[in-house]
């Protein structure tokens, strides 16, 4: 795990050690400064092409504003990335192997609730294929999707994780606290909600638009505030969030 140190790295190889996907003795992970005091009996390093001499599936977890100099050969190996925007062709030319896996897990894997959509290179095999599932499984959920502008897409849909219900938790508890709630009530308020609406969407496992068409059908104060919501463009803010998303990955990729 080159990142082992960082949020997304960390999250990921505990929910590995957690299924035991890896035994301890068989991690490795990297840091750039100060050795994390986690993960006993892995094995820490602070340089990556020593990490990757002796792993047999490198997973790459650092800023993609960082990895063009991230220099490390990975000839013969499985190469996972989960980094945005950074395409397989440039993966597989920087680090010298065909055996690639372009992935785009979000910070959800901490709690074991990350999505993660993710291709693979043509050189790919059954094996290796096994080896992200098991390991995308662990985090949460997975899917190998068709192609690169899926991928794309995807990273603002559910690469930026739990960033967007925050969002929206935010501008709710803003209004609470504008209408006189005190803060801790607000706050906790706002978050039971959004946790709540989660695992309802998770257990009844049906269309999110079945959930709001249930509300409004029954025409109370609900359906009130999505028609409201709706009137002052709340589904065009979501999609141009959205497409900037894309735009940006697409951008990225370009740059790599």
């Amino acid at each position: 795990m080159i990142g082992g140190a960082g949020w997304l790295g960390g999250a990921i190889a505990d929910a590995m050690l957690e299924a035991a996907v890896v035994a301890p003795q068989d991690l490795s992970l990297s840091y750039r400064s100060g050795c994390p005091d986690r993960f006993p009996g892995a094995f820490w390093t602070s340089d990556n092409q020593a990490l990757a001499d002796r792993s047999d599936v490198i997973i790459v977890s650092v800023r993609p504003a960082d990895w063009p100099g991230l220099k490390v050969d990975a000839e013969g190996k499985l190469v996972i990335s989960v980094m945005a925007g950074i395409r397989l062709g440039a993966l597989c030319e920087h680090h010298q192997t065909r055996r690639v896996v372009r992935s785009l897990p979000n910070a959800a894997a901490e709690v074991r609730k990350s999505y993660t959509p993710w291709i693979a290179s043509a050189e790919v095999n059954d094996a290796d294929r096994a080896v992200v599932r098991a390991i995308f499984d662990a985090c949460g959920a997975q899917d190998e999707v068709r192609g690169e502008p899926e991928i794309d897409y995807l990273t603002g849909l559910t690469g930026s994780g739990p960033a967007f219900p925050a969002l929206l938790a935010e501008a709710m508890m803003t209004d609470a606290i504008a209408h006189g709630l005190d803060r801790q009530v607000a706050q906790r308020a706002v978050n039971t909600l959004i946790v709540g609406a989660g695992g309802l969407l998770q257990q009844r496992d049906e269309c999110p638009a079945e959930t709001v068409k249930t509300f409004l059908d029954y025409r109370g104060t609900t359906a009130a505030a999505i028609e409201e919501m709706r009137a002052a463009g709340f589904s065009a803010a979501v999609a141009r969030g959205l497409s900037a998303a894309f735009r940006k990955s697409v951008r990225m990729g370009e740059a790599s």
